[in-house]
């Protein structure tokens, strides 16, 4: 019981950040304006888009394959909260007339732009490659349950570290308090997967 506390704490506190936010974002900073297609706030909005993306699919993948409710809140309640979070980013991109494709390297907005190098499909820090994403369609059970958590242990960690790239570079407000918003729901999610990975005898990835 104190795990599902958490985890719709967790929930919530990521969903109240998102409803608190609307759709009207251009010129948030005050100035009238809206990003440029090079911007902070357009690359981590197109990148966060796809980092999310592979999170909700990696979520109904493990609901499928094992029946702990557990696990399975979690999965659901990332998957939602995600799903949701990546609607907005990319309708912010539609409201601002800009791509939600770039010919950059995703993380360029950080100067990361070859940090990741996309090999087996790993597009960006913490994403799982195809060869993990098959891997956990394969698995049941506990062993679903804790590739899953430590592939999400490791997602979590980089979306965080994008999600602070745009609250230190990102110019629309809205956008900022979203990616705060990010920051502490996952920072939270971590601290709960770690916990459940030990009740399963098993710890993060180093």
């Amino acid at each position: 019981m104190r795990h599902a506390g958490l985890i719709a704490g967790a929930a919530a506190t990521a969903l109240v950040a998102a409803g608190a936010i609307t759709y009207a974002v251009a010129g948030d900073d005050g100035s009238g304006r809206t990003p440029s297609a090079d911007s902070a706030d357009a690359g981590f909005a197109r990148d966060m888009a796809v980092h999310h993306q592979q999170a909700v699919e990696m979520s109904y993948i493990v609901r499928d394959r094992t029946k702990d409710e557990e696990v399975r809140r979690l999965a659901y309640d990332i998957a939602q909260t995600q799903a949701n979070q990546r609607g907005m980013l990319l309708g912010w991109l539609d409201l601002w007339g800009l791509p939600k494709v770039s010919s950059e390297p995703p993380m360029t907005w950080m100067d990361m732009g070859g940090m990741a190098s996309g090999k087996d499909g790993a597009l960006m820090p913490g994403m799982a490659t195809n060869t993990e994403m098959k891997k956990l369609g394969e698995l049941s059970g506990k062993q679903a349950e804790v590739f899953y958590l430590q592939l999400m242990t490791d997602h979590h960690k980089g979306g965080v570290h994008m999600a602070e790239g745009c609250v230190e570079r990102c110019a629309v407000g809205v956008e900022k308090r979203l990616a705060q918003g990010m920051v502490d729901a996952q920072q939270s999610e971590i601290a709960l997967m770690a916990d459940m990975l030990k009740e399963r005898g098993a710890a993060a990835r180093p």
